[in-house]
């Protein structure tokens, strides 16, 4: 059988997908593009997520293991021009695969109640950055955490950044976009989470032995915006307001760490 030539960057699957740029597109499609090969990867491992991969000849060679991942899912593998590739990737260079991907998230709701009660919740609100929020999802994922939730206005969790940042972790543990912030903190307490702010004023020293006790509990962090933190009213609906201590001379953190922090002291306590 005779291999289809490359697809070229003015094909019209192409240009369907390109569309998927704008975020008014992904959400009325609810499909999005995961670029590079560990997006792609994690993709492939969830069941059902990946509609179509386009890649170039060179990027097939190169990830041969991808490709025969593909096949064993019975997704399509569709060999495209390197202008192609690129007009689908928004990186500076390309590394040659880029996945089509249905929307993962599911009510918050729905995942709070499943079968398997969550122990450790992220909570996101208002974070704008997509770099910030893919990285506390990839936080959140090697911490162990059962869900993500972006919430309030925060960036849209199927912006290219927001994926590439991810390094796959966004297809490795449930995800809810909730509009409602205060919602969101509500539904965690009704289904038996302590929620945690995480507040530079907080009343309760994150490294304090007393905290430990704190820790150990099923819990949901709440995580604010990267330039103003957590609304009054927001904050006050946790249940404790927790710090991080500072030590040297620097005013604050920067929000994916200091999630990488909460996350993992509740890792650790969970673990104890």
């Amino acid at each position: 059988m005779t291999t289809p030539p490359p697809l070229v960057a003015g094909n019209a699957r192409v240009k369907d997908a390109r569309r998927l740029s704008r975020r008014s597109v992904r959400t009325e499609r609810r499909l999005f593009l995961a670029d590079g090969p560990k997006a792609v990867e994690g993709a492939l491992e969830l069941p059902g997520a990946v509609v179509e991969v386009f890649a170039t000849s060179e990027a097939t060679g190169t990830y041969a293991a991808l490709a025969a991942a593909a096949e064993r899912a019975q997704v399509r593998w569709t060999l495209v021009e390197d202008k192609a590739l690129a007009s689908l990737s928004d990186s500076v260079t390309p590394a040659g695969v880029v996945g089509l991907c249905r929307h993962l998230d599911r009510p918050l709701t729905d995942l709070l109640s499943g079968d398997r009660a969550a122990r450790l919740v992220a909570i996101c609100a208002d974070v704008r950055d997509p770099g910030n929020a893919g990285t506390v999802v990839r936080c959140a994922d090697a911490a162990g955490a059962d869900l993500v939730v972006l919430a309030g206005s925060s960036v849209d969790a199927y912006n290219p950044k927001t994926v590439r940042a991810s390094v796959g972790s966004l297809f490795h543990l449930p995800l809810a976009v909730e509009p409602d912030a205060a919602a969101a903190v509500r539904a965690a307490q009704d289904a038996g989470l302590v929620v945690l702010a995480a507040d530079g004023a907080g009343e309760v020293d994150l490294d304090a032995p007393a905290t430990a006790d704190l820790l150990a509990r099923p819990t949901a962090w709440l995580f604010g915006n990267e330039a103003w933190g957590l609304p009054a009213e927001l904050a006050g609906l946790a249940d404790h307001r927790v710090r991080i201590p500072i030590h040297g001379r620097a005013e604050s953190l920067n929000l994916s760490t200091a999630a990488a922090l909460c996350l993992y002291a509740s890792a650790r306590a969970h673990r104890a």
